[in-house]
């Protein structure tokens, strides 16, 4: 393993505050579902935080937060094909506890998400919640926003007992968002970009373009400032005020993209009972029969 130098002062900082020893015996340290690096670096070392680097193993070993562990998003299993015709549905429940576990979190770890697409970070931020693990945080601004410390080369973890405990308080199924749109007891919310919702764009993984009936396009790109951070929650509140104050159903083509608008409007905003259907559009469209508005 290559380490640069920076590393050395940043530990020797956490060492100068004796903080090594009371990480050995602490448990999983308290985070705001959006940490900031300098709450990171002052962690650097606890063994009950787990730092989770999401890009590409090329870029991970390219350079990462010093005991970050590799957990590539495209390779290492967060999300899988269903039967139903969802490109990118969550995977089984045993099998993705066992993914986390592999990767050595624990039942009493804090793990902090970290990488280049604030979508995807929050699309494994949704994934340790829907299994009702508490503990878990965004780097604010990901991956560009780390200034401290890097190494390079792979750094491993012990495989760790990860419990899942499935809440289906933050995942909506199809026959849910089936109810939503013919009785409309919740607002339905795409967050893709305006050309897909009005069906002038079409992904590949979608059947038929246009937008679940009655859903309000707020995309997800406008959540976060230029440097990549989230914008404030006077103007999240803002953005968000088309899909109304009762929980939402959040959607896109895969349950990727939705996943920033389900972490502003659940973490953020703090409105309890909003969902994330992960089936989105190519579970909904594969079904020729579900309309679709354009």
């Amino acid at each position: 393993m290559h380490r640069v130098s920076r590393r050395a002062a940043t530990f020797g900082l956490v060492s100068a505050f004796g903080l090594a020893g009371v990480f050995a015996a602490s448990p999983a340290a308290a985070a705001e579902p959006l940490v900031q690096a300098a709450w990171l670096a002052a962690q650097l070392g606890n063994p009950h935080v787990v730092v989770l680097d999401i890009r590409p193993d090329a870029a991970y070993r390219a350079g990462h937060i010093p005991g970050a562990v590799s957990a590539d998003y495209q390779a290492t299993g967060w999300t899988v094909p269903s039967p139903s015709g969802a490109a990118a549905a969550l995977p089984p429940v045993d099998r993705i506890a066992a993914v986390i576990g592999g990767l050595g979190v624990g039942d009493a770890d804090t793990a902090v998400i970290v990488g280049d697409d604030f979508a995807g970070t929050a699309r494994v931020y949704w994934t340790f919640k829907v299994l009702g693990h508490a503990q878990v945080a965004l780097l604010d601004g990901g991956w560009k926003a780390w200034t401290g410390a890097v190494e390079t080369g792979p750094a491993v973890r012990k495989p760790a007992a990860f419990t899942a405990h499935y809440d289906p308080g933050v995942r909506a199924l199809l026959p849910e968002v089936t109810a939503a749109v013919a009785n409309g007891h919740a607002p339905l919310v795409d967050a893709r970009p305006l050309s897909s919702w009005s069906g002038a764009a079409q992904s590949p993984v979608v059947r038929a373009a246009g937008h679940i009936p009655g859903a309000v396009s707020i995309d997800q790109n406008g959540t976060r400032t230029a440097d990549g951070r989230l914008k404030s929650a006077d103007a999240l509140a803002a953005l968000f005020a088309p899909a109304g104050d009762k929980p939402a159903i959040v959607y896109c083509n895969t349950g990727h993209a939705a996943a920033a608008d389900w972490f502003v409007l659940s973490e953020v905003l703090h409105r309890p009972g909003t969902k994330l259907y992960d089936g989105s559009m190519s579970e909904w469209t594969a079904e020729p029969s579900r309309p679709v508005e354009r």
